[in-house]
């Protein structure tokens, strides 16, 4: 065991008893983005480096310290995706989706992405998003929609508790307002920051305010708030997301501090968190906000956006946390135990055809004793067992045992499968 090779740092195996764990969870996010008529997107696990760098933001930590950036033997620097958004809006405007007869564009992704972070509870450096964007329409009715999505799918998951916290950040005007208002005020202690705020000053003050080592400090606390700054055209627009939610009984708390992480939002942005205890200090399940410059940015049309995306390992601890647990069933259907190598031979027919027919079915291929098998069937929660020896094979028989009542009657091959339907049925 001395050279035994561990999986690096901040990455997990998904194991067989979890994984199906992530297939419902997945499987869910497909059915409600189909109910809301959103289509699945698959972009590469790699891109460019400056997509992210113009994408996400030259200022955020994410492109400054968290990318995972190499150099190709054609001396080009691409990064492993650190989130979702920048790469669904590149391949927007690199296959013209702008040009399809039906607008807006609404889109979903579920994959890997990675960041090279402290690895923690529900933080990994290799992490799984599920993510919306809505391309194409700036109308706040969207904003809602997406809000209105991410809640859905977590109460249709069973989580309680939850808070929705939404801010607006303005359009172009009132984010200028507020960035020169905001270096007025911290410019006089911002030596008393830490390094990051400090830099951060002149080249994006926002993120002054959600930075985790000096957010207890007076001066975030009585910094401004950027609903002061707003332009009569930002603030209708908000007040239609507002009204919106409250037409749908959405409840919502609005957090004026609330700016995200990245560079690209403006109006709308809002994070869905978990109350209660047991979830940690990571309290935020997931994130998003509207970004009308980003696809522009990137060399496409003008382009109003908006989107969230959720980590699934965050989502698992939230479950976790509230003790939920997903209705996943590891049961076989039926459990094959040949006796001798005549039945053997004939069981690997009788299983390709209860399999070819949708029945969950398996086979001992350890040639273990019928006392072990049927431990086997056991660990396996089968529902029954198909007993197959020399005299059922030459009559073209099971002995089909039914474990959990331990009844058992002698069924022939060709009515095999539509019996077990009909028996599965009323279990």
């Amino acid at each position: 065991m001395s050279n035994l090779i561990n999986r690096p740092r901040g990455t997990n195996d998904v194991l067989p008893g979890e994984s199906e764990l992530w297939q419902y969870i997945e499987n869910k996010a497909r059915e409600i983005c189909s109910s809301f008529n959103y289509k699945e997107i698959r972009t590469p696990i790699f891109e460019h480096t400056e997509l992210f760098q113009r994408g996400v933001g030259d200022t955020t930590d994410i492109v400054q310290k968290e990318m995972y950036s190499f150099t190709t033997r054609g001396e080009k620097s691409v990064t492993l995706r650190p989130e979702g958004t920048a790469s669904v809006c590149r391949a927007y405007v690199e296959n013209k989706l702008f040009g399809l007869p039906s607008q807006p564009v609404k889109l979903y992704y579920i994959g890997p992405m990675f960041r090279y972070e402290r690895p923690q509870a529900g933080r990994m450096r290799q992490f799984v998003q599920f993510g919306v964007e809505v391309l194409g329409s700036n109308d706040p009715a969207v904003d809602v929609e997406i809000m209105v999505l991410a809640m859905e799918f977590y109460r249709k998951l069973g989580l309680k508790n939850l808070k929705l916290v939404i801010n607006s950040l303005g359009d172009v005007e009132s984010r200028q307002a507020y960035r020169t208002a905001l270096v007025q005020h911290f410019s006089p202690e911002i030596s008393n920051f830490c390094e990051d705020c400090q830099s951060r000053l002149e080249t994006n003050p926002l993120r002054i305010l959600d930075c985790k080592k000096d957010h207890n400090h007076p001066l975030i606390k009585s910094a401004p708030r950027i609903n002061q700054f707003y332009s009569d055209e930002a603030r209708i627009y908000f007040e239609k997301v507002l009204l919106y939610l409250d037409e749908l009984k959405e409840s919502y708390v609005i957090d004026t501090t609330l700016v995200r992480g990245l560079d690209y939002y403006n109006h709308t942005a809002f994070e869905i968190m978990l109350d209660g205890e047991g979830f940690g200090s990571i309290t935020t399940l997931c994130g998003g906000g509207r970004y009308n410059d980003l696809v522009e940015d990137l060399g496409g049309p003008t382009t109003p956006g908006i989107g969230f995306a959720m980590s699934i390992e965050r989502l698992l601890l939230g479950l976790q946390a509230q003790n939920i647990n997903l209705p996943i069933s590891n049961k076989l259907d039926c459990y094959l135990i040949p006796i001798g190598d005549k039945a053997k031979i004939a069981s690997t027919r009788i299983l390709l055809k209860l399999r070819q027919a949708g029945i969950r079915a398996d086979l001992d291929y350890l040639n273990r004793k019928m006392k072990t098998q049927f431990k086997e069937a056991e660990r396996n929660n089968a529902k029954f067992v198909a007993i197959i020896g020399d005299e059922e094979v030459d009559k073209n028989t099971v002995q089909l045992k039914e474990l959990e009542t331990s009844s058992q009657e002698e069924v022939r091959y060709d009515d095999l499968v539509l019996y077990i339907k009909d028996r599965i049925k009323h279990l």
